[in-house]
């Protein structure tokens, strides 16, 4: 890994891919992390667009734990049915958490950088956008420095969800690999394949997507990111796309 890109020395985001970073932000570090989304979907003839501006606070509590604070923000959507359209406008649910850093990684050794994440998604947002009661969710992040400024990341977890509609609880999971690579000192490209939610056709199904995106350094403790996602199945959502700034005090 570029020192640039490293804890401790520079900004380390864990947008605008899928899988996060296992590095935290370090003792007395708050770093912000925001964005703008758009989301289109057209299936069995309701066609659905979505404006979301996700958007991460963490603050670090010691050199590898950090508490955390993740919400989509305001939420624009817009459904079309036969021509007649409805748009509603409102505010994503919270997710208040912690992510620990459980093992530094070492190149030469092979030996993966280790991150656990533990999130509770709180109903707290708008009445059409809240989800039912508290979703908590575990992740945990293998990361691996490869030769020629290349890593890779694996990300598995679970979360405990409830049928919007039921109130039925199920759980889902959580699997997502990225690929990506440091160009320079301030550019780095990845491709990933990510299924951020793996459930029973009566709760969704899987949702799974192909990405590819940047991100850019403006300063040391500065990036601006873009990312596109397409679907991989009738699941999921067709096409998305992001566009990020993360600051690091």
């Amino acid at each position: 890994m570029n020192p640039v890109w490293a804890a401790g020395e520079g900004i380390v985001t864990d947008r605008p891919d899928v899988v996060e970073s296992s590095d935290v932000v370090g003792k007395g570090r708050f770093q912000i992390e925001t964005s703008v989304d758009y989301q289109r979907d057209k299936s069995a003839g309701v066609e659905t667009r979505m404006f979301t501006t996700p958007t991460l606070f963490r603050l670090g509590v010691s050199e590898n734990f950090e508490l955390r604070v993740e919400t989509d923000g305001r939420v624009r959507e817009r459904t079309e049915v036969l021509g007649v359209s409805d748009t509603q406008k409102g505010w994503a649910d919270t997710a208040i958490g912690f992510k620990w850093r459980m093992q530094d990684g070492d190149e030469k050794t092979g030996k993966p950088g280790i991150g656990w994440l533990i999130h509770a998604d709180l109903n707290s947002g708008s009445q059409q956008f809240r989800g039912r009661g508290v979703r908590p969710s575990a992740r945990v992040v293998f990361e691996w420095d490869l030769p020629n400024d290349m890593s890779l990341g694996v990300m598995p977890g679970l979360i405990g969800d409830r049928d919007r509609t039921t109130g039925e609880r199920f759980t889902a999971g959580i699997l997502a690999a990225v690929l990506g690579k440091e160009l320079n000192d301030k550019i780095r490209v990845f491709a990933e394949v990510a299924a951020t939610q793996i459930a029973r056709q009566k709760y969704g199904g899987t949702i799974a997507t192909f990405d590819l995106g940047a991100a850019y350094l403006l300063t040391k403790h500065t990036q601006v990111d873009v990312a596109a996602r397409f679907g991989m199945n009738s699941d999921s959502p067709d096409f998305g796309i992001t566009a990020g700034l993360s600051v690091k005090f």
